[in-house]
């Protein structure tokens, strides 16, 4: 009778101890159904992380995760936002992140940009960089086709040329960002020696001077090079035959303690990630810009065209 409450006991104990185990190392999709907070999605403030932010929150989704959308913030405060807890992924670029918050020189190459940056990041600030996206959205000098055949431009080096035998001819349109940053407009200057003259560069909003080249308010203007625009506008987008701006590709970002609860993040978001080269993401702004479709129907229909979500 002993012997069998003895063997009873240890097998109770055994099952028990089975259970704690299993609670103790929840699976991904336990970790989803579980958890009481959502991940927040947060996003720059351009159409290009708008349409990013909305795949990506649909996808999770879709894919089980409880998800919030933060609302649109400009790229300093959406990096501010994930280090201080207030938002948990978005999208981020490469270039941006190694000159504006790592304080690191500019870096063309692609890869040596990336693994770098993941490197310093992870150890600097906890911040994870998780796989990169195919598309480079570097900037982009554009004219308008006809101006550039007219003055015989196809290169930045010929734009340079240009201005250095006709000073203060052509007008200049940017972002206050791009008119400061180490890496922009003084940057490109030195790189290729030339000015435009601070009386021919016009300073406006985000987005603003490719409206601005179009409507012919300035005649060259500076756009990320995957804006829909540029097919949109026939617009000429001159070859940085120095390979002078560094690469931006796009990268889902987010914190070492958020993967650390969602460990498969990486892996699930990967198939989107694939699928995002330069081209897409060109038509995907394309979409939205000169179209005129909402963000939500781009996104929705290009994650159903793809089999990533069921259409309703």
């Amino acid at each position: 009778m002993k012997k069998s409450l003895y063997f009873t006991l240890i097998f109770a104990l055994a099952l028990f101890a089975l259970a704690g185990c299993g609670n103790g190392n929840p699976t991904a999709s336990q970790n989803k159904e579980s958890s009481s907070d959502p991940i927040v999605v947060g996003t720059k403030y351009h159409t290009e992380s708008y349409i990013l932010s909305k795949i990506t929150a649909l996808y999770l989704k879709e894919k089980g995760y409880k998800i919030e959308e933060a609302g649109q913030m400009g790229g300093q405060l959406s990096r501010k936002a994930l280090e201080n807890n207030q938002i948990d992924i978005y999208w981020d670029y490469t270039g941006t992140a190694l000159v504006n918050y790592l304080k690191q020189d500019p870096i063309s190459d692609s890869k040596k940009a990336y693994e770098l940056l993941a490197k310093m990041d992870k150890e600097k600030n906890n911040i994870i960089w998780l796989s990169p996206a195919a598309f480079n959205n570097t900037f982009a000098l554009l004219l308008k086709k006809e101006k550039a055949q007219e003055l015989g431009i196809e290169s930045i080096s010929d734009l340079a040329a240009y201005i250095n035998k006709n000073p203060e001819t052509l007008t200049f349109g940017t972002n206050a960002e791009f008119a400061g940053r180490p890496d922009g407009l003084k940057g490109i200057e030195k790189a290729y020696g030339f000015k435009f003259g601070s009386k021919n560069v016009k300073q406006m909003e985000t987005g603003l001077p490719i409206q601005a080249l179009h409507n012919g308010e300035v005649d060259v203007a500076v756009a990320y090079s995957t804006d829909g625009r540029i097919k949109a506008y026939n617009l000429k987008s001159l070859t940085d035959d120095k390979v002078y701006f560094p690469a931006y590709n796009g990268v889902v970002t987010t914190r070492a303690d958020v993967l650390e609860q969602y460990p498969e993040l990486d892996k699930e978001l990967k198939p989107i990630v694939d699928k995002l080269d330069d081209e897409t993401i060109t038509d995907l702004n394309y979409q939205v810009d000169y179209e005129k479709k909402s963000v939500e129907e781009v996104a929705k229909q290009w994650l159903v065209q793809n089999g990533f979500m069921k259409s309703n």
